[in-house]
């Protein structure tokens, strides 16, 4: 049963792997190519015998006629060791006159139409009376001793390739072990070529133990292996930092939650606590504060949650001047606000969201504006553009894309406004996101100058 599961198992590796069934592929295709190889090799191995046959006789026939049309020969028909070893002469009603010991007493080895003036045999032929088939070469002599007209005929046995066995065994035996050689060496180059990968999923189950900081290491070959490490170390550094993310989003939001949960809890035993006539309206109303700042942050967070999973929202065509008309219309913070707007200016969103996007950017620069906060709108080729920018101290650069991490809150923000959530800038980012937008700080000479872009409609 052991070794039937074992046979299983290396059957199930050779045909369903990449490298077993490149192999067998290759295998086959090379198993076809060779057959061929073997089938032509075979053919030319027969011609090339054949017309060494018909030379070897066309040379004795020549000889024989030479030497019999210039007196030299007065009817010997005998051969030497290197020539044709059959010999006959045929009268031209196809009668045999002489023969050699070779082919003494049988009938003609071919007919030639000498009425129609043939003077030349040259011609495989497969007697009935011989046991295989030969080459015939005969020439006609005018004169003879045997009388007018006769054709000096000889013959040498063709040699049947599918009878000697040693020549199609050979070249059987070479083909097949050049197949097993290329089949072995597919394997073994198909082999070597995928250790990198098992090299990387050995270490990628190392970092599934170890931790997300781990990375793989990166083959130097410059080619698919090298891309495909390098592809695995950037999808596990976001990963690391999406984990990082995670971390301290549950850790901010935890501290940000336990301080109004805290705070509520409290205020809510001391009016328990205090006698029947305290004056409690304060303590409620702080203790209300509270509430409303834990249900900014769960608002915050649901949005969040709906944004990380898509929702669908209905869209409309958005004129973003209009929206900032109107979201200022209802604006009441403590710093003017100037505008350029340019109008006709229309992108394809939820009119809702960008009006949340719009007001968290003007909640931030209201936070840090020292005087003064202004707002435009234009086009700039195929995008939309809206800029928000305060004359407050600014952002420094190294904290530029901190902003947008979600419950990240910078010193002076917490200063400024201890109630924030921290969370503000980031929602703002995924809306622009699902958009086809984006939303960063740029450039400017004083204060924070945050520019979202979206595809005009």
């Amino acid at each position: 049963m052991e070794r039937r599961d074992r046979v299983r198992r290396r059957l199930r590796r050779l045909l369903l792997s990449v490298r077993g069934r490149a192999t067998v592929t290759t295998t086959a295709v090379a198993a076809l190519i060779l057959t061929l190889v073997f089938v032509l090799l075979m053919l030319l191995a027969r011609d090339w015998a054949q017309n060494r046959v018909a030379r070897k006789t066309e040379r004795t026939t020549e000889r024989i006629a030479f030497s019999i049309t210039s007196g030299k020969n007065r009817g010997d028909l005998t051969t030497r060791p290197d020539e044709a070893p059959m010999v006959q002469v045929v009268s031209p009603d196809g009668r045999v006159q002489a023969a050699n010991a070779a082919i003494a007493g049988r009938p003609a080895l071919a007919r030639a139409d000498f009425a129609a003036g043939v003077l030349l045999v040259d011609a495989k032929t497969c007697p009935s009376f011989l046991d295989q088939c030969v080459w015939v070469a005969g020439l006609r002599l005018r004169t003879s001793p045997w009388g007018p007209n006769v054709m000096v005929m000889t013959a040498t046995p063709l040699p049947d390739l599918l009878n000697v066995w040693v020549l199609p065994l050979g070249i059987a035996l070479l083909l097949s072990a050049f197949l097993a050689l290329i089949a072995w060496w597919t394997w073994h180059t198909i082999g070597r070529a995928l250790v990198p990968v098992d090299q990387l999923r050995a270490e990628l189950a190392d970092v599934g133990a170890r931790g997300l900081d781990q990375r793989v290491a990166v083959p130097r070959t410059a080619g698919e292996i090298q891309t495909l490490a390098e592809t695995v170390n950037a999808t596990l550094t976001r990963l690391e930092e999406a984990s990082n993310r995670e971390r301290r989003f549950v850790s901010d939001a935890s501290h940000d939650l336990r301080n109004p949960i805290a705070g509520l809890q409290m205020r809510l035993e001391v009016v328990l606590d205090e006698p029947d006539d305290y004056p409690w309206k304060p303590v409620v109303r702080n203790a209300l504060a509270d509430a409303q700042r834990l249900n900014d942050i769960v608002s915050d967070l649901l949005e969040l949650s709906r944004l990380d999973a898509r929702a669908p929202q209905p869209v409309e065509p958005v004129d973003l001047a209009g929206l900032v008309r109107r979201e200022l219309s209802r604006y009441a913070g403590r710093v003017p606000v100037d505008t350029r707007l340019e109008p006709g200016v229309v992108v394809t969103a939820d009119k809702v969201r960008l009006s949340r996007v719009l007001g968290n950017l003007l909640h931030n620069a209201e936070r840090h504006a020292e005087s003064r906060i202004r707002v435009t709108v234009a086009r700039d080729g195929g995008d939309a553009v809206l800029e928000v920018l305060d004359d407050g101290s600014g952002i420094p650069d190294e904290f530029r894309e901190r902003v947008f991490e979600r419950f990240s809150r910078l010193p002076e923000s917490r200063v400024r406004d201890p109630h924030g959530t921290g969370l503000g800038l980031p929602i703002a980012r995924e809306i622009a996101e699902i958009y086809g937008g984006t939303l960063r700080l740029a450039d400017s000479p004083r204060g924070a100058r945050f520019v979202l872009r979206l595809p005009l409609t």
